[in-house]
């Protein structure tokens, strides 16, 4: 063992003999059966859900420097002492009774073992948000520690969206974030705005605590709710402690308030226990926020801006239809690099300009065939949607595909746009190769009957790309026209339709 190592231990146990922790051992701690991490744990989901975000280079550490000089894959592990004499140090100067016990010991076992790897990403992220939640906190007068409930809550993962359907860091239901002034529409999602979603966290957490005057039961009526905790205490005989009515709140409460403790420590002492961040594509020094004055989809501003439409979508996970909205009485705002903000601003005419006329070219009317592909040994999906200027995302769409595995033989519809009118598109049908045939969106093939309509030959359509929690009555409301319409103008037969499916509107006027 290194000399840092030796000493940072020296010094742990000094602490530990003075405070007289040393006759707390593990056989003496409180035994709990609940106090184990159950398998579909909430809290550990979350965790798992950062492996999804693409916002590192690729598995860099920022360590800087190794403190303690431990090989890189070394994984530290201390005596119940140690950890009692950690938590009481810390329990001196915070608010909240930070104690230790084997429910808190299953977490810190969880965040410092078992899942390190996302433990790291969550480090990186804290490099993004934190500045944020602290300044916000500490205007508020509440609680710095309170930043690690975030973690608890979503692992700082901005999009996540729990089994219950909370969304966001803080991980608001629908019914608590209307209550905290949090909006929800077709297009834009609150919950998962970060600067939004924190201060209504924070006026959240002031209401609960005039609520209970308890740090420990508002982390527990945060997640459980006040009227769980409320019934928790009538079951308990009248009790006003966490750790006294923790019997009778529901499992995942019970785990709750361990997990907070346990990230404290965790978040506290990552260096003692070899966890430093994975490398973050940005930190909060390198993001700014403009207002919008106009309607602006991602793709626009990823093409104005030399972007990828991902990272436009990362920086802004409230905006539910990759389109920043405009309105006259509200303002929307836009999240970016900060060595993009200057190039918006110089040059903020010219994008709105170009938007306006990218908009109308969306407008008009859009020919496409569908071609019949068939896969050939040893092609992927990525390959066969490069060939056809598409996505993987749209083959999978457009075939109802629950996963990119292809196998020799198969058959794919694939939609290619074409220039000229109707008359052309179909000539070029008609003349096409053996396996191209005219398919409708969302079917297999259309007959020859499928073309009789009453619309006029030089009908013009666009197409509305079918976003997650979609239906046909939503998409009729949005774009003023009936189900009935939209199903004749698809030749849909039910009211089926599957995220990314493509939905032909007609324009009229």
């Amino acid at each position: 063992m290194k000399s840092a190592l030796k000493s940072f231990l020296f010094i742990i146990i000094t602490l530990s003999v003075v405070e007289g922790l040393f006759a707390q051992t593990a056989e003496s701690l409180p035994k709990d059966s609940s106090s184990f991490i159950f398998n579909d744990d909430p809290i550990a989901s979350m965790l798992d859900s950062l492996s999804r975000l693409k916002f590192f280079d690729k598995v860099s550490l920022q360590i800087t420097p190794n403190k303690y000089n431990f090989p890189l894959d070394s994984v530290p592990n201390y005596s119940d002492s140690i950890y009692s004499a950690l938590l009481s140090k810390l329990d001196a100067e915070s608010p909240f009774d930070l104690i230790y016990n084997n429910a808190v010991h299953s977490y810190i076992e969880m965040y410092a073992v078992r899942k390190r790897g996302m433990v790291q990403r969550m480090l990186g992220m804290s490099q993004l948000y934190f500045p944020m939640i602290e300044e916000i906190l500490d205007r508020k007068k509440i609680p710095l520690e309170l930043k690690y409930l975030a973690i608890v809550e979503s692992a700082l993962n901005p999009t996540a969206r729990s089994r219950a359907g909370a969304m966001g860091l803080w991980q608001f239901m629908y019914g608590t974030g209307k209550m905290m002034g949090l909006k929800t529409s077709s297009y834009v999602d609150e919950r998962c705005d970060p600067i939004k979603s924190t201060e209504a966290a924070c006026d959240y957490i002031q209401f609960l605590y005039d609520m209970f005057g308890d740090w420990q039961m508002v982390l527990a009526a945060y997640n459980g709710g006040p009227g769980t905790v409320s019934k928790a205490i009538r079951r308990s005989g009248g009790k006003t402690t966490y750790w006294e009515i923790r019997p009778y709140l529901p499992r995942e409460t019970q785990g709750y308030v361990p997990a907070f403790i346990a990230v404290n420590y965790v978040m506290t002492h990552r260096e003692e226990h070899n966890l430093y961040p994975a490398i973050p594509r940005m930190t909060y020094a390198d993001v700014d926020t403009l207002n919008i004055k106009q309607e602006l989809s991602f793709q626009q501003i990823a093409k104005a801006l030399n972007m990828s439409v991902e990272e436009i979508q990362f920086l802004n996970p409230c905006y539910k239809r990759c389109t920043v909205p405009y309105s006259a009485s509200e303002c929307y705002s836009l999240c970016l690099p900060t060595e993009k903000i200057g190039s918006f601003i110089a040059n903020e005419d010219k994008i709105y300009e170009y938007a306006k006329k990218d908009s109308l070219m969306q407008t008009l009317a859009v020919q496409e065939v569908a071609k019949i592909h068939t896969v050939r040994k040893g092609e992927i999906i990525s390959k066969i949607a490069k060939r056809y200027g598409c996505t993987p995302e749209d083959i999978k769409a457009w075939n109802r595909l629950k996963s990119a595995k292809l196998r020799t033989g198969q058959k794919l519809t694939v939609y290619i746009p074409v220039k000229g009118n109707s008359a052309t598109a179909s000539s070029k049908t008609n003349t096409a190769s053996a396996d191209t045939s005219s398919v409708s969106k969302g079917k297999s093939v259309v007959s020859a009957d499928a073309t009789k309509t009453s619309l006029p030959a030089n009908s013009k359509f666009r197409y509305v790309t079918v976003q997650k929690g979609d239906s046909l009555w939503s998409i009729s409301q949005e774009n003023n026209v009936s189900v009935d319409q939209i199903k004749q103008w698809n030749n849909l037969d039910g009211g089926k339709i599957i995220p990314g499916q493509k939905i032909k509107i007609l324009i009229t006027g």
